[in-house]
């Protein structure tokens, strides 16, 4: 589970108790606070070890999460419990941590400023690189087998730096505009700033307790984050993480919403925030360091979003999982609706030029299909057939080839080449016969590119983006995303924004 119970007893003298039983409600309270709260707090919201609630254990089973209790986890700070904890006791903590706390959790003001930061504030550190690289060609790999993160050299494909990531990172790393500076979020609500400069933490503050993402806005002056819980979007000022404005996420009637994602739209110098709850969709301007939220009504409930590459359009993904809707976002009003089979991925959507007009593509989480979309007519030009329902899909300007796996079902060791030209799959590969492969990103050049291989013993492999060909793999800890510098502060066409 990952240090999802981090540290359940590294609290001593329970050592040396004999096997401890639960048979009450009280009694697995009482083992809580006994066991787990020095580490995961007293109200279950997490501290040294991540948050023990409902929401933040959603990608968990129960089953596994008694596991990790008895035998703990490899490569965390987990240990084992079993002789400590009869099989009873074990289960009524897993049942106990699936439940919904007696009180609503708070996360406001105090909560945040009282976690801020701050070992090397904005100015303290060297304005050169600490290293000798290509600034623009770097590639951060998150290996989420260990939580680690591995800052790789994409001229020479050669490891720089690797350093310890808080707990289940989620959405993707998000850069200042020049570069120098890397912001990632954690699902237990932690933004962390990292110098890629000087390879130092330099701030981190929790905003939530269940956060989805954070986003940069393209000034590079503000960092977003939303939160699943509290129904919050929450405004920091990047240069050192201070706390400027807690925004509730509710409707005129007083409705609150968890909030999907949030993320920046340069061109229009605002954030974009997907709501779960409400049909609604929030573009929020910063002026004098305070939001101002203007609301677009929408049919339905949207969970996804892709952006058109002038930000003029945006497509989200209705919950029902079928179709699509286009937004004007000058207008706020609905333009198109897309026929979509099986809930697209639409963040990991890219866009093209095909035979004069752009287009975007994207893979599906529940059919085996990727989505060709021409974005002048919003009609779907063609429906291309895969080995299995998709994750990612990556390519690059400089490319004539689009990669997408098949990470769910039988076939999630392959994955396809599609060339951008005729929309067809010229190639498709198995680097690693059984082992999941992943999550394709390119260098700033599009001439080579790295996969995944998605397991605790795997690699990154190094592809020429040309050839097809295999040149090398380096050996990681389940290495999920990877990300180019250059790739994401320019909006490149073929990867996520």
């Amino acid at each position: 589970m990952q240090q999802t119970l981090k540290t359940l007893m590294l609290t001593a003298g329970l050592l040396a108790s004999p096997l401890v039983a639960a048979n009450t409600d009280v009694q697995t309270e009482a083992l809580y606070q006994e066991h787990c709260a020095s580490c995961h707090g007293n109200d279950r919201l997490g501290g040294m070890g991540p948050a023990l609630l409902p929401e933040n254990l959603a990608r968990l089973k129960k089953d596994q999460a008694e596991e990790a209790i008895l035998k703990g986890r490899p490569a965390t700070q987990m240990p084992a419990f079993s002789d400590i904890l009869n099989v009873e006791s074990v289960s009524s903590l897993a049942e106990y941590i699936y439940q919904p706390p007696a009180k609503e959790p708070v996360w406001g003001k105090s909560e945040i400023t009282n976690s801020h930061l701050l070992p090397h504030p904005a100015g303290s550190l060297p304005d050169k690189p600490a290293y000798e690289a290509d600034m623009m060609n770097l590639f951060l790999v998150v290996e989420i087998g260990d939580h680690h993160v591995t800052l790789l050299d994409g001229d020479s494909m050669e490891p720089i730096h690797r350093f310890a990531s808080r707990y289940a990172l989620h959405g993707g790393p998000k850069f200042s505009p020049d570069g120098r500076y890397v912001y990632f979020g954690s699902r237990d609500g932690w933004i962390t700033k990292y110098d890629l400069y000087n390879l130092k933490v330099v701030a981190e503050v929790r905003a939530g307790i269940n956060m989805r993402n954070i986003a940069v806005s393209a000034d590079g002056d503000h960092v977003m984050a939303a939160n699943y819980l509290p129904h919050t979007l929450v405004l920091f000022d990047a240069k050192n993480l201070d706390l400027l404005e807690i925004l509730p996420v509710e409707n005129e009637a007083g409705e609150s919403s968890r909030v999907s994602a949030v993320y920046a739209a340069p061109p229009r110098n605002s954030f974009i925030a997907a709501l779960k709850d409400i049909p609604e969709v929030w573009e929020i301007t910063i002026e004098n360091d305070r939001a101002n939220v203007r609301r677009m009504q929408t049919d339905t409930w949207l969970d996804d979003f892709f952006f058109d590459p002038g930000y003029k359009h945006l497509i989200g993904a209705a919950r029902d999982g079928k179709h699509g809707l286009v937004i004007d976002m000058d207008t706020g009003k609905t333009i198109a609706n897309l026929p979509l089979p099986g809930m697209p991925h639409l963040g990991s959507g890219i866009t093209w030029d095909y035979q004069g007009t752009r287009v975007m593509a994207t893979p599906h989480f529940r059919t085996a299909a990727v989505s060709i979309i021409d974005m002048d007519t919003w009609k779907v030009i063609k429906t291309l057939e895969t080995a299995g329902p998709g994750f990612f899909m990556r390519s690059h300007e400089n490319s004539r080839y689009a990669w997408v796996d098949v990470f769910f079902g039988p076939n999630k060791d392959k994955v396809h080449v599609i060339d951008k030209q005729t929309l067809e799959i010229v190639k498709t590969l198995q680097p690693a016969p059984g082992k999941v492969a992943a999550h394709v990103e390119f260098d700033r050049y599009g001439k080579k590119l790295l996969l995944s291989i998605w397991d605790e013993d795997g690699a990154v492999i190094v592809y020429n983006a040309d050839t097809l060909e295999e040149e090398k793999r380096i050996p990681m800890n389940k290495p999920s995303g990877k990300y180019n510098v250059w790739n994401k502060i320019n909006y490149e066409e073929g990867t996520s924004h």
